[in-house]
């Protein structure tokens, strides 16, 4: 079995918990608050700042011309597409460049952020891979559910996230890094393998925090 079948097989109970949240089944039938969007957008928007720099980290990490180039790729395509959307959306939703630039990453956004960050930094490049899978993995599996509601994929405020994520280029992203954490974990010790699948357990407990942040618009409690 490969190593990403493993973590797919034993942890489907919580990856489901986060496709069947109300925040991701209400884009999906188009009925989710559009204020709740508004500061999903934002948020995420902090998010890929700081999640594209694991792609430039792993550039760094990488022992191969070839994978460090897909790293750079990934970082301009974060950066460049990505991101983009999340702009054209501000437009339909009144964020301005100024509020984008200017916002404040709630708790769980910082938390999210600096554990992945901690972790690409100071461990291997599979630590890295790890932690960063489940966010581009969960939100391709969830592009394509979503996609398969019938005009959802049309939806005026959600389709067009909706058709992002499901994409045939951003699965080609999320499939080239659970082959290459496949590949880094070839024929590596039991200890090392439940070392990464910690890794990749957190950060999928993550993804439910974020998803449960954006629902309830959740900030610092002390600031309420």
């Amino acid at each position: 079995m490969k190593f990403s079948e493993r973590l797919h097989e034993k942890l489907l109970p919580i990856w489901r918990k986060n496709h069947d949240h109300p925040f991701v089944q209400e884009i999906g039938n188009g009925t989710l608050d559009k204020e709740k969007f508004r500061f999903y957008m934002i948020q995420d928007y902090l998010y890929l700042i700081e999640y594209a720099k694991l792609f430039a980290i792993g550039a760094a990490k990488a022992k191969d011309v070839e994978t460090m180039g897909k790293f750079a790729a990934m970082l301009d395509s974060t950066l460049n597409e990505e991101m983009s959307l999340h702009r054209q959306y501000g437009e339909k939703f009144g964020i301005t460049p100024k509020e984008f630039e200017e916002a404040a990453p709630s708790p769980t956004t910082l938390a999210y952020t600096h554990y992945m960050l901690h972790v690409g930094q100071n461990g291997t490049l599979a630590d890295l891979v790890a932690a960063l899978l489940p966010c581009a993995w969960s939100y391709w599996e969830i592009g394509k559910e979503l996609s398969q509601i019938p005009g959802a994929s049309e939806h005026e405020f959600y389709g067009e996230w909706i058709k992002m994520y499901s994409s045939e280029e951003f699965g080609q992203v999320a499939q080239w890094c659970i082959d290459l954490l496949d590949e880094l974990t070839e024929e590596k010790p039991e200890e090392e393998l439940a070392h990464l699948e910690e890794i990749f357990l957190n950060t999928t407990r993550f993804e439910y925090m974020f998803w449960e942040m954006s629902y309830n618009q959740a900030m610092w409690p002390t600031d309420e």
